[in-house]
């Protein structure tokens, strides 16, 4: 898949996930869906993502896998930057704060989200870095 046809899905999606309430059809039906919103580490400007995740008591927890392919995604890069962000769930946004998730925690969110989507598994063996994790925490409004 190009990157033009990467973004105008990834728009799509985000339009289905704002119009719908938080749900999303296709391929992403039965996967917990967010929206993340990023500052770009070069443009500065405001950017928005579908992912997937899971909740790991008050944190929600992301995955920058990017689909298997060579490179991490620039939400990744746009975090180590600046770990302020907003995530939207359902039909609720909020601000939060992003940690990268290291060492055995990291694997313990890994294997949980295994079971969830067991192709992360596929997407890991695509690539020669370790996928990184982050946990994304709710910040002062």
């Amino acid at each position: 898949m190009s990157d033009t046809a990467r973004q105008q899905m990834q728009h799509e999606v985000i339009e289905e996930f704002r119009a719908g309430g938080g749900k999303v059809g296709g391929q992403f039906a039965d996967i917990d869906l967010l929206l993340l919103t990023t500052t770009g580490a070069r443009s500065g400007e405001s950017r928005t993502w579908p992912l997937g995740f899971q909740r790991d008591g008050d944190r929600l927890v992301v995955f920058a896998a990017n689909g298997g392919r060579a490179n991490r995604p620039g939400w990744y890069f746009n975090l180590v930057a600046d770990p302020a962000a907003t995530v939207e769930v359902g039909t609720e946004s909020w601000p939060v704060t992003a940690v990268l998730v290291t060492g055995a925690e990291r694997a313990q969110l890994w294997e949980r989200q295994l079971v969830a989507t067991p192709f992360l598994a596929d997407f890991q063996a695509k690539v020669e870095w370790e996928i990184p994790v982050f946990a994304l925490t709710r910040t002062g409004e």
